[in-house]
């Protein structure tokens, strides 16, 4: 990868620190934290499968050691950038990295989270008690990624993008 990927990838797990730390929405068992799900789709279009992965992995690990997130920040957003970024790899379409996004942490990620939290968080709960927290706060992420990605399309940004 060049310096200026790594940069770009940096500059993107700083946006979703930031933004984790400023808008979180309350949804039950868990925290929504929709800013996290808008990186993971803009990336996800942007820079493809692999960085899209390694930011929301490196993203999640920074918000656990700050304190800002929990051991779910790992599931709800990996998977959901991955499922994101080959959604749009295979498609070329905006609209399905946010479909990629919701179904990858809204209903996996959440699935996932239920043997996860058992064992590593010691919590039992039912899958249906982490679904509407995922799906609610990647719902908001999705939709707000999609509409930064599509702003940044025609800018000068977007074609500097391309060339990495």
């Amino acid at each position: 990868m060049s310096v200026r990927k790594l940069t770009l990838m940096a500059l993107f797990v700083a946006i979703a620190v930031a933004g984790s730390m400023f808008v979180a929405i309350p949804t039950g068992i868990a925290r929504a934290y929709p800013i996290q799900h808008a990186v993971n789709v803009v990336s996800a279009i942007f820079l493809g499968p692999v960085p899209a992965v390694i930011i929301a992995f490196v993203t999640a690990l920074v918000r656990i050691f700050t304190g800002t997130g929990s051991l779910l920040a790992i599931p709800g957003s990996v998977i959901g950038a991955f499922l994101a970024a080959m959604a749009y790899k295979y498609s070329g379409k905006a609209w399905l990295a946010g479909v990629g996004e919701v179904i990858g942490t809204g209903i996996i990620a959440s699935l996932v989270a239920v043997p996860y939290a058992k064992i590593l968080m010691g919590t039992s709960v039912a899958a249906f008690a982490f679904m509407p927290a995922f799906f609610v706060s990647s719902a908001i992420g999705a939709i707000l990624g999609v509409i930064i990605a599509a702003s940044l399309r025609n800018t000068v940004l977007a074609k500097h993008f391309q060339t990495i």
